[in-house]
Parts: C-alpha cells; sequence; structure tokens
C-alpha cells in the first residue's frame, strides 16, 4: 500500500531568514539551540540567523562535522539540556540539519541513538516527544529540511539513517541568498547530490505520482542550473532554482531511493572524510545503466522521461552525461581519483547491503553486483 505525505511548512524566497522568529514563535519555539558548522559561522550566516532573532535567548552549538557523529549529538544535547532550550534551529547543509533531528530524539527519548535507527527497528521507538526543529539549508543538495531522514556515524563506525514522520522539521526557511558564498566545489557536489535523489527516487518502483512528479520537475531545474551556479556563484536565478531541486528531491525520496545512496553511505562510513554528494555523483552512472532492465523501469520509460527532461535524445545517453556534467564541473572523474581502493570493496558491499535504501532499489542488488558498480565507479 502507498503511503503518501507531503510534508511540512516552508517558505523560499530570498530574504526568508527574515521569517526566522515568526516561525520559531509559531511553533512553540522560545530558547532555541542553533545548531551549525564553523564554515557557516564563518561565512557569517550563523549571525543573520541571530540578527533574525531579537530579543529571544539563543544558544549555540557550531561545532557540526562535516559527517556528523553521535559524539557531536552528545555534545550538542548537553548543550541544550545546560541552557534549558526548548527546540532547535538548524543553520548549515545536511550535516548540521541531520546532527539537530538526531538532538531532537536524543534530548527527549532514553537509551543510545543506535536504539533508534531504522536498520536497528528503531523508527517506530521515535514518538512526538521529539523536540521541534526548524530548518535552515545553507547548501542545496540533501534535502533534509523536508525530510523524514536523517544520516548520523554512530559510535560504532557504522553509517545509519533514522527514518520517522516527527522529526520532519516544523518549518523549513529556504533562502537562496545563503548559498550565493558556496564555493564552486561544494555547489557542483551538492547540486549532485539533489540530481541523485530526484533520479533515484524516480527510478525507484514504489507507486507515488506525486513523488514522481515533483522528482521529475527537480531534476529539470537542477540539470539546467548547476552548471550556472557552479561557475557564477552570484547566479541568483540558478540559485534559486537548485534550492528548488534540492527541497523537491527530499520532497520526493519518501518514496525511496536506491543503490546509489546504499553505496555512498556505506563508503562514507567506512571513510567519513569522503563527500557524500561526490560519492553520489560518482555512483550515479553504473546504477542507472544497472536500472535500465529494472521492470518497472522498463514498464514505464522511466530512463527515456528522465532523458526528456536532461535535454538528451534516449535514456541510454544518460550514464555518460552524467560524467561528462561532473567533469565540466570539476568533480573526481571516479572513485580511484578520491582515493578509494579495492581493499575496501568488501566492507562497503556489507554496509550497502545493509543500508535502508538497498530495498527501494527498483532492482535488488547481490553482492557480486554491488563490486561490478564499484569497479565500474573507479
Amino acid at each position: 500500500m502507498a503511503f503518501i505525505n507531503y510534508v511540512t511548512q516552508i517558505q523560499i524566497d530570498f530574504g526568508a531568514i527574515q521569517l526566522l522568529k515568526q516561525e520559531c514563535e509559531r511553533v512553540g519555539i522560545h530558547k532555541p539551540l542553533i545548531v551549525t558548522d564553523q564554515g557557516v559561522k564563518a561565512a557569517g550566516i550563523l549571525q543573520k540567523a541571530l540578527d533574525a532573532l531579537p530579543g529571544f535567548q539563543v544558544a549555540v552549538f557550531d561545532q557540526t562535522p562535516s559527517n556528523p557523529t553521535e559524539a557531536a549529538v552528545r555534545a550538542a544535547s548537553e548543550v541544550y539540556k545546560a541552557q534549558g532550550c526548548d527546540g532547535l534551529i538548524a543553520v548549515g547543509g545536511g550535516s548540521s540539519i541531520d546532527c539537530a533531528k538526531c538532538v531532537a530524539i536524543a534530548v527527549t527519548h532514553e537509551g543510545t541513538l543506535k536504539t533508534y535507527a531504522t536498520i536497528e527497528g528503531g523508527s517506530l521507538k521515535i514518538t512526538d516527544r521529539v523536540a521541534p526543529l526548524i530548518a535552515v539549508p545553507t547548501t542545496s543538495g540533501t534535502g533534509s529540511e523536508v525530510a523524514r531522514g536523517a544520516i548520523l556515524i554512530v559510535d560504532d563506525g557504522r553509517k545509519l539513517g533514522f527514518h520517522s514522520w516527527f522529526i520532519v522539521p516544523k518549518a523549513a526557511i529556504c533562502d537562496p541568498e545563503l548559498t550565493i558564498g558556496l564555493p564552486p566545489m561544494l555547489t557542483a557536489a551538492t547540486g549532485m547530490d539533489a540530481i541523485a535523489h530526484c533520479m533515484e527516487t524516480f527510478m525507484a518502483a514504489a507507486f507515488n505520482p506525486p513523488a514522481d512528479g515533483i522528482g521529475l520537475d527537480g531534476l529539470q531545474r537542477a540539470w539546467a542550473h548547476i552548471e550556472r551556479a557552479t561557475k557564477n556563484g552570484q547566479d541568483k536565478e540558478a540559485r534559486m532554482h537548485l534550492m528548488s531541486a534540492s527541497m523537491q528531491g527530499a520532497m520526493a525520496f519518501q518514496k525511496g531511493l536506491g543503490c546509489v545512496h546504499s553505496l555512498s553511505h556505506s563508503l562514507g562510513g567506512v571513510n567519513p572524510r569522503l563527500h557524500h554528494g561526490t560519492l553520489n555523483a560518482m555512483f550515479l552512472p553504473a546504477v542507472v545503466q544497472f536500472n535500465a532492465v529494472a521492470e518497472s523501469v522498463q514498464k514505464e520509460n522511466r530512463l527515456n522521461r528522465m532523458a526528456q527532461v536532461m535535454g538528451l535524445t534516449s535514456g541510454s545517453d544518460i550514464p555518460q552525461a552524467i560524467q561528462d556534467m561532473s567533469a565540466r564541473l570539476g568533480l573526481p572523474s571516479g572513485l580511484k581519483a578520491m582515493g578509494v581502493t579495492e581493499s575496501l570493496f568488501d566492507d562497503v558491499i556489507q554496509g550497502a547491503m545493509a543500508d535502508h535504501c538497498h530495498k527501494t532499489n527498483p532492482r535488488i542488488a547481490t553482492p557480486d553486483e554491488y563490486r561490478e558498480m564499484l569497479i565500474a565507479s573507479m
């Protein structure tokens, strides 16, 4: 049975961050903890958030790592409790938003975080007691501001997903102005993350026509504007379309993702220094090729439908087009250029088989097929 849920209140426009106080008051947050990172602070964006909260007593945790960890969640939770906070504001990319989501669980639920991980059967243990959260994305990639999931490296080293409708932010404030200063490579990597979300969820077999429409439109926007945004960070039109595409990909991926993400989650857990969006770009060509013969993809002509909005002749052109786009954006030529070696493959495959995205791919991969995808992505 299909379950369709759209999703939360979204404010999207240049200058939308000025609505932060209004949204806090609407959802009942009076003493927020802002969860962010050093890069966002250095860019002056944290100060913009603080300036948008006149009269509020605000605590700040600015130590979110590039791949959020359970240790960071513990540290932020200590600040939340010590300062008597009653809600969270995530200001940053997917790492800060996912970290804040896990803080929202940790400060209101007992036990270690892995208790609540999806593959540990923890989703149903997450309740409406979670602390309220408002998300202010500063990148256009993960779409975590409108998603029911968070990805976290837990203490035992695994990179796990946490999924519940209760951790969807109560409001998403999407202000493209906050992405204007994003460096070119981060723009490219996060933009390819958004493209991967739109493509994978469109290929997923679950019945969800609204998700298909949203994902396909998001793909068209991202594919048409990612180069412009990367090469000219001041291009406001391109920034708006990328931010919308990021949001749309996450609105759609409640339908499910697939092997791109099961591989990137796993490899990102093995080596947390690897950027998630860049990994997605590396895996997309091989996974699209793998999915091309899936019954649901063939029956609904999904590759050709994606090719149409990408300005390509046919679905068979997609893998090469993705590789060409990555090259034009200055992204690595493959996993080998990112320092990945075949010695990691066994661990990556084991993690991919256990990942929550594995079973929503339109064609269920075997360990040998994952190995073939890894080799093709080198």
